[in-house]
Order: structure tokens, then C-alpha cells, then sequence
């Protein structure tokens, strides 16, 4: 791929979001249903079939598209995942500028934001047994590839390798927030769906940069 990844780019990487989510939406709810409220799966799957429907036409600049991404997603999925992954977007939007392709380090800041997003407004901290147990290495990750000297293909898959090393951490993790919280001792032995969709998500951007590359 060129130097930069492309607004188009980064729509199709909303889109495979949303297939692998589809394509997990089971698993999703069985996990959500041994810690949680069971609709992880669901929540997600119909937020981001509205997102998806609000991609047409696509929009001009990666801050357009991020803004209409986080605001769809706070206002259509259910529970604590549409605030946290709309923050996610949302934060993300105003960290690029203009309607240029961004090259690696730009995106990985932009994700650095989003994710700082999902910390504050969430006010997990690794190892709480949260989404940031996949998120946070996955961006140091990324960090690291980009200062080795990766595209942003090579770092999506860094990204990727390190979100699903932190999901798969959260399996012997007490949980310290959210729903599962209140299993205490309980919430040992199961893998976190915030976790789980968070790496779907690293994984989707990995693919589609891989297939532009």
C-alpha cells in the first residue's frame, strides 16, 4: 500500500467491523451471558448494522466519518458498549484533520486518543478485565511497530497479535468493573466480550489494511 491509509479505507474497515461481529455475534452473547447481561453480541451487532446504514453515501474525511461512527453507536447500542466505543470514535475523529489519507503514526494516534477516551469515560485500568486489557497493549503495539518503522499494515497486525495476547489474559482476571464486577471471585475462568469485540475490531483494521497493502 502507499504511505497513507485512505478515508475508503478506513470504511471498509467500519464495514469488516461489523461482518466479524455478525460473525461472532454468538460468542459474543454466550461470553456477555457468563459474566454479564447477555446482549453483548446483539448490542453490538444492531449498532453497527445502523452504523453501516449511515455510510451511505460514504463520508469525505476520516473526522466525518469517526464523528458519524461514535454518534450512531452512543445513540443505538445498549448498555455500557455504546458509550464506551462511541468515546472510542469520537475521539478519534478529532485527532486527524482534513481529507488526506493518514499514514501510520497519525492513526495510531488517533487510536491512542480514542482509547484514552474509553479510559476516562469507563475508568478501567489494565487488568480490570475490560476492553482496555485488549485495547491499551494493542496500541502500545502499534506504537512500537511504528517507531521500528512499519507501515500501518504491518502495525495493524501488531495491534491485532497483542489485543487477542490481552483477551486471552482476561480469562483468570477477577473483574474489577462493570457488570461482571459483581460476580467477584466468579468472574475468573471467562474470557471478557469487551475484550473479545476490541480485538474483532484490531483484527478487522488488520485485514483490511493487509488486503490494501
Amino acid at each position: 500500500m502507499s504511505g497513507t491509509v485512505s478515508t475508503d479505507d478506513l470504511v471498509s474497515w467500519i464495514r469488516a467491523f461489523r461482518d466479524a461481529v455478525h460473525g461472532h455475534k454468538d460468542e459474543l452473547t454466550r461470553l456477555d451471558s457468563e459474566i454479564g447481561d447477555a446482549d453483548h453480541g446483539s448490542n453490538m451487532a444492531r449498532g453497527l448494522d445502523a452504523v453501516v446504514a449511515r455510510l451511505e453515501p460514504a463520508p469525505a474525511s476520516a473526522p466525518e466519518l469517526f464523528k458519524t461512527v461514535g454518534m450512531t453507536l452512543v445513540s443505538s447500542v445498549g448498555g455500557a458498549s455504546g458509550p464506551l466505543y462511541g468515546t472510542l470514535f469520537l475521539r478519534m475523529g478529532p485527532a486527524l484533520a482534513g481529507d488526506a489519507g493518514v499514514d501510520a503514526a497519525a492513526l495510531g494516534a488517533a487510536l491512542r486518543a480514542g482509547v484514552e477516551g474509553v479510559v476516562a469515560r469507563g475508568k478501567a485500568e489494565l487488568g480490570d478485565k475490560t476492553m482496555i486489557d485488549a485495547l491499551s497493549p494493542a496500541i502500545d503495539a502499534w506504537d512500537a511497530a511504528v517507531s521500528s518503522g512499519s507501515d500501518a499494515a504491518a502495525a495493524a497486525g501488531a495491534a491485532a497479535e497483542a489485543a487477542a495476547r490481552g483477551r486471552d489474559a482476561t480469562k483468570p482476571l477477577v473483574a474489577r468493573k462493570g457488570r461482571a464486577s459483581y460476580l467477584g471471585e466468579r468472574s475468573a475462568g471467562h474470557l471478557d466480550p469487551g475484550a473479545t469485540s476490541s480485538t474483532l475490531l484490531l483484527e478487522a483494521l488488520r485485514d483490511i489494511l493487509a488486503a490494501a497493502a
